[in-house]
């Protein structure tokens, strides 16, 4: 006998063996428990997840000599001709061969005739979208009206191609795709039937690789045991899909959250030695860098059988949560424009040293000299303020010369602006100013460029007998961190310092920042000028935080700029005449002019 492949022969024949599309398996088995069946059906549904398969269970449910019930026996007459293509009453028709007039016509002329051996006289059109216009036009009526006997099954992927009066005249159920762990387990019960080996990480792969589709994951499967002389390994499987091995991009989420550019450029290398599909790495990377993201938020969401969990664990408490958002759409954004880079290698390991670049926690390695060597006595360098506000102030200046001051300015500007330069995403490049446009919208409103922070020498800590304390919306401003440790200190409320102990209090919201304070505590010495210490306590307090301080800023300079386009006579012309309506999301404040 020759071989059956196992996508043929592992089909499903009842309904108990239709997998994944449990809602459709529902409606169905309990319309044939209580006989209340439509005339026609329609499902739809991409290809391999079950929509011929369906027709002909439900063929045999209607036709079955022990009467119509939701399972079919499968062992009379009318159910081992259904299977076996063979039944009189059952008629199959690929709408992609048959698209005519003539056709459906020669269809609907046999329908007013009683069936032969069955109860009813089934249709199956497969691929009923391919139909002609005239074709559809013709089987209008008799869809609508059918005869007793007659049964109309349409089946299609693409849904959107059937007129509407088709659509309307059927009961439409659409099938959805597999799940990859659904397709797995189909699997493994397919391979303990057949008395094959297998590792349970090679049918994951091959859950992954049919994208939904049982009978592609079945033909991957005969081709997997062909490939493995008659075993299924996830080695074997991984290199018959030319998929990448998991363990490179997981050495290299290592060597991202350890900073080791060397590190990612070697796995790199040995990923290109090996022909590994960068699109694919690239697609892997961001399902992994998702899986850690779930874990950091939702921890119990993830399936504690996925791959490598322990390590995606350990990986876990090593990234910030903004580190993760950002690597995600670096490897999203990396691969859409994979295309465009010169080769494909070069597009991915731009992709990595993006990430190990722009990294939000701030410690990414200074381009210039000058931002390397330490702290001058004359001058401090400051990093740009993310305040929408005016430029900063500093709190008391130690006993210093005018020289020696003015000359602290210029170096300092320009430490600021190399560190701009190197620090900035590109993605958060200001816009062009308003008159480069040729016209103004109506809706256009132009960013609020961000202001620098003036340079400031070294401040000096008033004793701990002094009462007043620093201003810390002032001192946040100056500080020379970004990202998380930045968010950290505009988030806390300065309630003391004394001997160098600066005490803050942070809302216990924010508690995962605390990962955070030896960078703000380092930020601090150098802006200060000597050591600091750090003392945290989680709680609520009555003085507003620099984030709220900004907030209201943000909160009043909008209101302003609201009222103020609303007052001018242009704007009420047009309220008043043309119907026009302020879209006030679109309202942008400029900044003050300097």
């Amino acid at each position: 006998m020759s071989y059956q492949v196992l996508a043929r022969k592992w089909r499903s024949r009842t309904f108990a063996q239709v997998m994944g599309q449990e809602h459709v398996v529902r409606a169905l088995t309990n319309a044939l428990k209580t006989s209340r069946l439509h005339h026609a059906y329609l499902f739809t549904g991409t290809r391999g997840v079950g929509k011929t398969s369906l027709a002909r269970i439900l063929a045999k449910s209607l036709n079955c000599e022990t009467g119509v019930q939701e399972e079919p026996c499968g062992q009379c007459t009318a159910c081992t001709q259904i299977d076996g293509g063979r039944f009189v009453d059952l008629l199959e028709i690929d709408a992609a061969s048959n698209t005519g007039i003539d056709n459906i016509r020669e269809v609907l002329e046999n329908a007013q005739y009683a069936p032969t051996a069955g109860r009813y006289k089934v249709y199956i059109i497969d691929e009923v979208h391919m139909l002609s216009k005239s074709a559809f036009n013709a089987m209008l009526k008799t869809l609508e009206e059918p005869p007793a006997h007659v049964k109309f099954i349409l089946a299609t992927t693409d849904p959107q191609k059937v007129p509407v009066t088709v659509l309307s005249r059927c009961l439409q159920f659409n099938l959805k795709q597999i799940p990859p762990q659904t397709v797995a387990q189909h699997l493994q019960f397919v391979l303990q039937q057949e008395q094959i080996p297998f590792e349970a990480d090679a049918l994951m792969q091959l859950g992954h690789a049919a994208q939904g589709s049982m009978r592609d994951a079945l033909s991957l499967l005969d081709q997997a045991i062909a490939y493995g002389l008659g075993e299924v390994k996830a080695d074997a499987v991984r290199g018959m899909l030319g998929t990448v091995d998991q363990s490179y991009l997981l050495r290299i989420l290592d060597a991202l959250a350890a900073g080791q550019g060397e590190v990612l450029l070697n796995e790199a290398a040995q990923m290109a030695a090996r022909s590994v599909s960068f699109d694919h790495a690239l697609q892997v990377l961001a399902q992994l860098l998702q899986q850690l993201a779930v874990l950091q938020a939702v921890p119990q969401a993830l399936d504690t059988s996925t791959p490598d969990y322990s390590r995606l664990s350990t990986l876990a408490d090593r990234f910030s949560p903004a580190d993760v958002q950002l690597y995600y759409q670096i490897a999203v954004l990396g691969r859409r424009d994979l295309g465009l880079a010169p080769d494909e290698y070069a597009g991915f390991t731009m992709c990595l040293l993006r990430m190990l670049a722009f990294e939000p926690s701030g410690q990414m390695p200074p381009r210039s000299p000058r931002l390397e060597s330490p702290p001058r006595a004359d001058s401090h360098e400051v990093m740009p303020s993310s305040t929408p506000a005016a430029v900063a102030t500093t709190p008391t200046v130690p006993p210093q010369t005018a020289a020696e001051v003015m000359s602290a300015v210029p170096v300092a500007a320009e430490a600021v602006q190399e560190a701009t330069s190197v620090q900035r995403p590109p993605w958060e490049a200001e816009l062009p100013p308003l008159e480069a446009y040729d016209e103004t919208p109506a809706r256009v409103s132009v960013p609020e460029p961000v202001a620098v922070a003036t340079p400031a020498p070294p401040v000096v800590i008033a004793p701990a007998n002094v009462a007043a304390l620093p201003d810390w919306h002032e001192v946040v401003q100056a500080l020379p961190i970004t990202g998380v440790a930045a968010m950290l200190a505009k988030h806390c409320v300065l309630t003391g310092v004394e001997d160098g102990v600066w005490s803050l209090t942070l809302p216990a919201t924010y508690q995962s920042m605390l990962m955070q304070q030896d960078k703000l505590r380092e930020a601090l010495a150098s802006y200060t000028g000597s050591a600091v210490s750090l003392r945290i306590q989680l709680g609520a307090s009555d003085a507003l935080a620099p984030i709220q301080l900004e907030q209201q800023a943000r909160a009043e300079a909008l209101q302003q700029a609201t009222e103020a386009l609303l007052a001018d006579p242009v704007v009420q012309y047009l309220q008043t005449h043309a119907g026009a309506r302020l879209l006030t999301d679109t309202v942008q404040p400029l900044a003050p002019s300097a």
